[in-house]
């Protein structure tokens, strides 16, 4: 059995990979669609949006006096004073990993260690468009090397559980946040913006979760707001829907339970919200209001972060 403080940075150590991962897409996302005619979307600033997904609006206002792009991505990506910049993260995922060495493999450890040297190599306002695209493309797969050196090296133990829980946890809250910075277009008593532009910010709402071939695996037709949602709230096949975060919560808060022969809070609260994810009727939903669901779903899964360290990280 680990350490409470063992478990701890596990598990905060894969929450400050994936949320890198996060704010990259958050940013790929953003340059994309500012690049677009906002046609009837009159007055939206997408940068800004950018700054609202990560929950981090408050801190950015009290820092600058306007959502640039050069504000935005100096915040989101290599602020120090932002605790969930890309370089804040990394580096406290690194440290984390340092205080937990002997529980990681040295795949695992060098995935993170070479990812924080190589990030040195970039720097806020020296960025060109391109070397943006270079520089998310590197956080994005220094993410992958992250993921797939857990999954094809580390045992199957309460050490890789806990790392786990820490993405799925993460993973939820950023689709959930994306979801409801766009929840406009899934409202259809709103008219949002022309068909066009509709189409490009549905394509790159599942663009910027990897799911835009799924997408058309799944409904084999053009893309429509409500299928979106479908996907990336109940579908359990897409990796990154809500109803599959919680479907792998559920799994290992369960391992855990088993090895450490208990079950607690953690384990109801991961099962109530999978109980309610997997019999969501999305029509009812989205007539009651996409963004309040989501908005509650988002306090849900913060609480039962709060319950994993009360009943193991503690």
């Amino acid at each position: 059995m680990l350490l409470s403080r063992h478990a701890d940075s596990l598990f905060w150590l894969a929450r400050y990979m994936e949320r890198a991962e996060n704010a990259a897409r958050i940013l790929e996302t953003a340059s994309r669609l500012a690049s677009v005619p906002n046609g009837t979307a009159i007055g939206r600033n997408e940068w800004r949006s950018a700054v609202v997904s990560t929950g981090m609006s408050e801190a950015f206002d009290a820092r600058y006096d306007e959502a640039t792009p050069a504000n935005v991505i100096e915040f989101l990506a290599f602020s120090q004073d932002n605790p969930s910049s890309i370089r804040s993260c990394f580096e406290s995922a690194r440290n984390n990993a340092r205080s937990v060495r002997t529980a990681l493999t040295i795949d695992v450890w060098e995935s993170i260690n070479s990812t924080w040297l190589e990030l040195k190599r970039y720097h806020a306002g020296t960025l060109s468009r391109q070397e943006l695209g270079v520089f998310l493309t590197f956080v994005k797969e220094a993410s992958l090397r992250f993921d797939g050196s857990a999954y094809r090296t580390m045992l199957r133990n309460d050490s890789y559980y806990f790392l786990r829980l820490g993405s799925y946890i993460e993973r939820a809250d950023f689709t959930a946040r994306i979801l409801n910075a766009r929840s406009a277009l899934f409202d259809p008593t709103q008219e949002t913006v022309s068909g066009s532009l509709e189409y490009y910010q549905l394509s790159s709402l599942l663009r910027c979760v990897s799911a835009q071939t799924s997408y058309h695996w799944v409904y084999r037709e053009s893309l429509r707001p409500h299928l979106v949602a479908d996907l990336m709230i109940i579908r359990e096949e897409m990796p990154r829907s809500l109803a599959s975060c919680y479907e792998n919560i559920t799994r290992f808060l369960d391992n855990l339970a088993r090895d450490y022969g208990r079950h607690g809070k953690s384990q109801r609260e991961a099962r109530k919200t999978l109980s309610r994810l997997q019999e969501a009727d999305l029509a009812a939903l989205t007539k009651e209001g996409l963004g309040d669901f989501l908005d509650e779903f988002v306090v849900e899964n913060g609480r039962l972060g709060m319950a994993i360290a009360d009943q193991y990280l503690g």
